[in-house]
């Protein structure tokens, strides 16, 4: 018996050798799972933190790429050189790929005041009366942090009800001089601003006028304020055209989001209230001047650091979806909220970025948008649409217009025959005898002349769409719009078989 005892202390130390190691081997799978999920969680954090200040550093690279103003259009890809405006000539097209949710009612006159660490940068206006116009301030994170125009009703920092033109000076935030006596000082909260200015246009046989407006908008170096200064174009231009973010792209590395962001954030320094969430994200190398790729992390982790990335903007659409529906019965199918500031919010303010970078606050406009019909299901190219504006809710309760806009799913115009992307008040709706509205959404045109006139183009069948309202200056209104007591838009009702909406109205023929 003696030859069997080896073998079976042999067998009883083989059996605790295997076990051990399919512990180790589990506990290693269970630390590689852990170490994934805490790379997927906090790059989704990092991921909707940073893509707006990624966002914008494209646009603005894109837009400083050139020398000169050489945007007549806006499917020119240039822009023109820092601390200059560059005017767009005609309305936007459904060729304009640059910026998410173009508007199709003003013309655009943009500018970035590149560093105000040299010196402040004046902005001037003309005399500016029965129209609205704006320039709208961002910081590098998309913040709308100060607004320069026409509608009269503040809420937030700017100058508002300006008709007269004028001067502000915007100075960077550790400028401590003075300014000129008749200017007014604007105090941004970093060293670089994007200007997006508008000035409504009332049809295309109303451009000539908005271009003599535009031509009188001018950017003068304080130092030069008061003198005959005609800005000279640089010797060299901006950064190379680039039209794409970090590591976003078919073939690019996720993590080179994160490096780019870390760079960024050294730029422009994220503010203090921030602060809680970039302790959790330098756990795994995020943060002003930091890079995963330098921290050590494991090699789970840093896999769900790229899916981070990878699942990012689609996570920031299904954000946008649910909070959309939480929503649709209280808006009647849309969602209605306060842009251009989120505070701390950073997946509402990923979300504004995702659908049109640029927002402002709601004293200025608010933007209406909708997915889905009333019946929650998804807007598309294959079905009809009509939606009644009742006579009770009109005239729609704005001080400077409003709009309704037709987007493809990435948010950009629609080609159609008709090169109709907007109606509003200047379309020439036909009213029902009842003095109510009825605007007819779909692929095809009315086969009946009357109704082409209210006819806003959809995609093709198959395709989805999204709308979105402009109602710019709500004044007293506003509040009532935003808790849902006030002014509503028209529900969008599917046409059925007979050609009728869910509550009898008459759909396109």
């Amino acid at each position: 018996m003696t030859p069997f005892r080896p073998r079976l202390s042999r067998l009883v130390v083989g059996i605790a050798f295997s076990c051990a190691l399919f512990g180790a081997i589990a506990a290693a799978s269970a630390d590689a799972t852990s170490d994934y999920n805490t790379g997927l969680t906090l790059g989704t954090e990092a991921y909707q933190y940073g893509i707006p200040l990624l966002d914008e550093d494209r646009v603005y690279t894109t837009s400083t790429s050139e020398a000169k103003c050489t945007a007549p259009s806006p499917t020119a890809p240039g822009g023109g050189p820092a601390n200059e405006f560059c005017s767009l000539r005609t309305l936007a097209t459904a060729s304009e790929h640059t910026v998410p949710a173009p508007n199709n009612d003003t013309l655009y006159t943009t500018a970035w005041l590149a560093d105000l660490s040299k010196q402040p940068q004046v902005l001037h206006a003309p005399a500016i009366k029965s129209r609205f116009w704006e320039f709208e301030l961002l910081d590098p994170w998309t913040v709308n942090f100060y607004n320069i125009t026409s509608i009269s009703t503040p809420l937030g920092r700017g100058d508002f009800g300006v008709t007269g033109g004028g001067n502000w000076a915007v100075v960077g935030p550790r400028f401590h001089g003075k300014v000129p006596s008749g200017v007014t000082l604007v105090r941004s909260p970093s060293d670089r601003v994007w200007v997006i200015g508008r000035t409504f246009v009332r049809g295309r046989s109303d451009l000539r006028d908005v271009h003599r407006i535009q031509d009188q908008y001018s950017i003068t170096p304080l130092s030069k304020f008061g003198t005959a200064y005609k800005f000279k174009p640089p010797k060299h231009p901006g950064k190379a055209f680039k039209a794409t973010i970090p590591g976003t792209q078919p073939g690019e590395d996720p993590l080179q989001f994160y490096a780019a962001l870390g760079k960024e954030m050294l730029k422009f320094p994220p503010p203090a209230a921030d602060r809680p969430l970039l302790s959790k994200l330098k756990a795994v190398g995020i943060g002003p001047g930091l890079n995963p790729a330098d921290a050590h992390l494991s090699a789970a982790t840093l896999q769900g650091l790229r899916d981070a990335v990878t699942q990012g903007h689609n996570k920031v659409l299904l954000a946008f979806q649910a909070l959309y529906l939480k929503y649709f019965i209280k808006f009647d199918g849309y969602l209605i909220s306060d842009d251009g500031y989120w505070g701390t919010n950073y997946l509402y303010r990923a979300i504004d970025d995702a659908l049109g970078i640029g927002g402002q606050r709601a004293n200025i406009a608010l933007y209406p948008a909708a997915l889905y019909d009333d019946t929650k299901a998804p807007l598309t190219g294959s079905k009809r649409y009509v939606l009644r504006i009742p006579k009770t809710r009109l005239p729609i309760p704005v001080s400077a217009f409003w709009s309704l806009t037709l987007y493809d799913i990435n948010s950009f115009f629609v080609p159609n025959p008709l090169n109709r992307y907007v109606l509003n008040e200047f379309s020439h709706l036909r009213k029902n005898p009842d003095g109510s509205i009825d605007i007819y959404i779909q692929h095809d045109e009315p086969s009946n002349p009357a109704q082409v006139s209210n006819w806003l183009p959809a995609t093709a069948p198959g395709n989805a769409f999204r709308l979105i309202w402009r109602l710019y200056g709500l004044g007293k209104h506003l509040r009532g719009v935003l808790n849902g007591t006030g002014w509503e838009p028209p529900v969008i009702q599917p046409c059925d078989a007979a050609g009728y909406g869910n509550d009898g109205t008459a759909c396109a023929s």
